[in-house]
């Protein structure tokens, strides 16, 4: 396909059939790369039972899927750190509301002139 592609742009350009070959080469070797993941091995006898949980790259040294170097969190220190950090949410949340100044006077106090019209509010001159 990619052989393909290349000669029609080839073609389009005005180049000769030399470049389409070229590109169509190294596009199929990838420039000497290969496959990102080595070779693929087609098995020629029975798989091992657990032969999905095992990630093989074709390295000398495959790797498990599932990682068994930590240990699993059990579902009840699960729930309570799940809790913990809610709580402390919660927390913030509520911090939040009770130092909330802006609910507690929602508008600017007005301030007048004459002592705040104290003597014209009903005040003792």
């Amino acid at each position: 396909m990619a052989g393909r592609l290349s000669s029609v742009a080839s073609k389009i350009m005005g180049g000769n059939g030399v470049v389409s070959r070229s590109v169509a080469s190294s596009l199929r070797v990838r420039a000497g790369m290969g496959l990102p993941v080595g070779k693929h091995i087609v098995p020629d006898k029975p798989l091992p039972v657990n032969d999905e949980l095992v990630w093989d790259n074709g390295t000398p040294f495959p790797e498990p899927c599932i990682d068994r170097i930590a240990d699993t969190v059990g579902k009840y220190e699960a729930l309570a750190w799940l809790c913990g950090g809610l709580s402390c949410f919660a927390g913030l949340g509520l911090l939040a509301v009770w130092n909330d100044k802006a609910s507690k006077i929602p508008f600017a106090p007005k301030v007048y002139p004459y002592d705040n019209l104290r003597v014209e509010l009903g005040g003792e001159p």
